[in-house]
């Protein structure tokens, strides 16, 4: 936008201006193609140092050689690496934070994870049948603003025992099943259990994990192979997923209920992040989600180049070349695009506390001289060979950078003039 003012301020026509940065963010995706390393989804190695470059600002860059892995890992179970163009991140991967331990110990879980436990049923099942519920195990209540008298004591004792009756009965009708781990959608209406629900699943040696999120139900049916439920009476034996083994783990000062080695399991996979506070989890949990998706972006578009300013520096470079070939304005104009892409190295070493005159001056300098993998090193302050230094980047990322500026500009250029709201 700075470039495109100064451009305007000396007379040259908007419609000249849009003209020639749409022909130079062409120009522009040609040179970062020719200059791009591509990438097979099978190298782990070079997977893993594109996530590292991301995790390296951080808080949590200490533990970017954990974390980076296991990023890369859960990317590529959820998807087939030979047909696959998108990664749906949201809902094909779960992150459950649990307070205790460091870092070091976030896992990656082939299943899912809850942070809630079964209160005073079975710890640990193996050959479990899942069945997942979204109707109440509690007595059913009445309708708004009614209310039920009672005048005497016979009266109560027979509301108790119709209501025991009532929980006995749909707890019976679960066993009978085969069901023996129940995952309990939880209820903003009434109480989805009570205590006489959760007694009586107890003596049935049933595994109750309540307040499942509504927004993690497709997840757990895709993850075990269940269907939800949302009546006593469609509760049926073909509704129920499998898991090899649901237990309770203890974790710190907490303790969390796995469920691994799902025989159906979708596309789908859980990443347990740990943390010695809530701050920790947070920071971890949003680090991670900035890998996943530059390992998304490696699956769009196949290919990597260098950080470090270099793409940036060999494009001002390229495309000032370019310019030269082109006649009349349009050259002025590639040209000023060009020069604004140096601000990106500038921005760089100076948030890196280099002098950035000096840093940009001798990047250029090296990419002059045909090292279009120089880029600033921050840790050395110095220009060096950044794919020595396994400093990568998704392609996807800087293309979309360059031709989203691009259009802002090109679509600022076509307003003529602007109405004042009344």
């Amino acid at each position: 936008l700075d470039s495109t003012r100064n451009l305007l301020a000396k007379g040259i026509h908007p419609t000249m201006i849009a003209e020639s940065f749409l022909r130079a963010t062409t120009e522009a995706e040609k040179i970062l193609e020719s200059i791009a390393i591509p990438v097979d989804l099978t190298d782990r190695e070079t997977l893993v140092h594109a996530a590292t470059t991301c995790l390296s600002s951080k808080v949590v860059s200490s533990d970017s050689q954990i974390l980076a892995p296991i990023a890369v890992d859960a990317t590529l179970k959820v998807i087939d690496p030979d047909t696959a163009h998108n990664v749906d991140i949201n809902e094909n991967i779960r992150v459950v934070q649990q307070v205790g331990g460091t870092v070091e110990d976030t896992e990656l879980v082939n299943g899912l994870v809850f942070p809630k436990v079964s209160s005073n049923g079975p710890t640990n099942i193996t050959n479990a049948k899942i069945g997942l519920i979204q109707f109440c195990l509690s007595a059913p209540k009445t309708d708004l603003e009614n209310n039920v008298v009672i005048s005497e004591y016979a009266q109560m004792d027979r509301i108790l025992r119709e209501e025991r009756k009532y929980i006995l009965k749909m707890c019976k009708k679960i066993k009978e099943t085969g069901c023996n781990v129940l995952l309990v959608q939880k209820s903003i209406l009434r109480d989805a259990t009570n205590d006489l629900s959760l007694h009586f699943l107890a003596k049935m040696k049933i595994m109750v994990i309540t307040d499942v999120e509504r927004q993690d139900i497709e997840f757990i049916s895709k993850t075990v192979g269940c269907k939800p439920v949302a009546h006593i009476d469609s509760f049926t034996e073909d509704r129920l997923g499998s898991a090899g083994l649901v237990e309770q783990v203890s974790m710190g000062a907490g303790r969390v209920t796995k469920v691994t080695g799902c025989p159906n399991q979708g596309q789908t996979v859980t990443v347990l992040v740990r943390g010695s506070n809530k701050l920790v989890l947070g920071e971890a949990e949003r680090s991670l989600h900035d890998a996943f998706c530059v390992i998304r972006c490696l699956v769009k578009k196949r290919f990597l180049i260098v950080g470090g300013g270099a793409p940036e520096a060999e494009l001002a470079l390229r495309l000032e070349q370019y310019a030269k070939t082109l006649p009349g304005e349009a050259q002025f104009c590639v040209k000023a695009f060009a020069q604004a892409l140096e601000v990106v190295p500038y921005t760089l070493s100076e948030n890196a506390g280099l002098n950035a005159i000096e840093i940009v001056t001798e990047l250029r300098r090296q990419h002059k001289l045909g090292n279009a993998q120089s880029g600033i090193n921050v840790r050395s302050g110095k220009i060096s060979d950044l794919k020595d230094e396994n400093v990568f980047q998704p392609l996807l990322v800087t293309l979309s950078a360059i031709t989203l500026a691009s259009e802002t500009v090109r679509m600022l250029l076509k307003i003529d003039d602007m109405c004042a709201s009344i």
